[in-house]
């Protein structure tokens, strides 16, 4: 069973065991043969007990006129910094910055493959005071854990505040040792991703829109999907530990709380239908758990979602449950991980565990250039 504190079930790590290595995605999929484009990945279908097996390219055929597909539009910072402290190399991953001006960071050793691990001894929880050395004379210090629980992240203090110039200079995408080979910044944007006006952005890729294209998106349009843009700047990920998220800053705009807010109210019948026995109308659709923990925070007890920004402690688990979305897009995720407590909160736990049976049975593809997963609500 899962816990409301986001941790994931010990037994289900058990049954799956670990993802086998040549299911994960090491390059885009633009990079694996002749004429293939973002789009062509696999999607996985599964509605309560049933599953289905598809190209990502027919997800337009999938949806219905009138269902609004909530999306990210932060974009992916170059967020991978190299440093030293004292004789040590390190690696600094820039995850997200403080209203104050400070940043969670997180620091990683360098692998010897283009990578990084976890520090061996971790960051001691006295670590408080330690200085990183940074290009071009920079400083960064550690001055207190992120969360009174772990010493992964730490509030750390730059001594430039012109942090986003440091990462356009000399930062590179956050990556992890599944992946091949290092890849442009542009591999990690999605089509929705627009820059900030303050330079804040996503320190890993909201990955579940990759493949989405632009023709992808001019053809849903076409066919009377809705789009609701929201921003969620997700804080780096544990590779390791497969924590449950902290906050992070988010938005969700006026206009989309509008959209979703009438959505949800005319799913009876849509207007205009010719016969008097009309058919579903539009549901909620989530691109990536960034979507669904966006919208959420944005939801009242009563299903209304407001314009709402600031910052988001919410972790969407089976026992808090959804209360918009009625769908979600997203990428297949390790066995340890938290957000399948939130899939699990969408479409219910015997649902998760079948289709991901087939997608390991169906050698589907994991993280971030892998295969994707459309779970509706039965």
């Amino acid at each position: 069973m899962s816990t409301a504190t986001g941790v994931p079930s010990p037994e289900r790590v058990r049954r799956w065991g670990k993802v086998p290595g040549e299911l994960s995605a090491r390059v885009p999929v633009e990079q694996r043969g002749a004429g293939l484009a973002r789009d062509s990945v696999r999607l996985l279908v599964s509605r309560g007990k049933e599953v289905s097996h598809h190209a990502f390219a027919e997800l337009p055929r999938l949806l219905r006129p009138g269902d609004v597909l909530v999306v990210n539009t932060s974009p992916t910072l170059a967020a991978a910094v190299d440093g030293a402290v004292g004789h040590a190399r390190v690696v600094v991953h820039f995850s997200t910055c403080g209203d104050d001006g400070r940043w969670a960071v997180e620091l990683r050793d360098p692998d010897g493959r283009g990578t990084t691990r976890a520090r061996t001894s971790g960051t001691a929880r006295n670590a408080a005071g330690i200085e990183v050395r940074l290009p071009d004379g920079g400083r960064l210090v550690l001055e207190e854990p992120l969360s009174p629980s772990g010493d992964r992240l730490w509030w750390a203090r730059p001594s430039d505040p012109d942090v986003g110039g440091l990462l356009a200079r000399h930062g590179r995408p956050i990556r992890y040792s599944y992946t091949e080979r290092d890849q442009p910044l542009s591999a990690y944007q999605t089509v929705f991703a627009l820059p900030s006006a303050d330079g804040a952005g996503s320190a890993e890729m909201p990955s579940a829109a990759r493949p989405f294209t632009s023709r992808m998106v001019a053809e849903l349009v076409s066919r009377g999907v809705l789009f609701a843009p929201i921003t969620l700047h997700t804080g780096v990920a544990s590779a390791e530990a497969h924590e449950p998220p902290y906050p992070e800053r988010f938005a969700v705009p006026e206009v989309s709380a509008r959209l979703i807010n009438t959505v949800q109210a005319g799913r009876g019948v849509l207007a205009g239908e010719s016969g008097g026995e009309g058919r579903p109308g539009g549901r909620v659709i989530a691109v990536g758990t960034t979507a669904v923990r966006a919208v959420e925070s944005a939801a009242g007890a009563d299903g209304v979602v407001r314009a709402r920004r600031g910052w988001t402690d919410l972790v969407v688990t089976p026992e808090r449950g959804v209360r918009v979305v009625e769908g979600l897009l997203t990428g297949l995720h390790e066995p340890e991980a938290s957000h399948l407590l939130m899939l699990e909160a969408v479409a219910g736990r015997e649902a998760v565990d079948r289709s991901y049976e087939a997608a390991l049975a169906g050698l589907y593809l994991w993280h971030e250039f892998g295969d994707t997963h459309l779970i509706l609500q039965a």
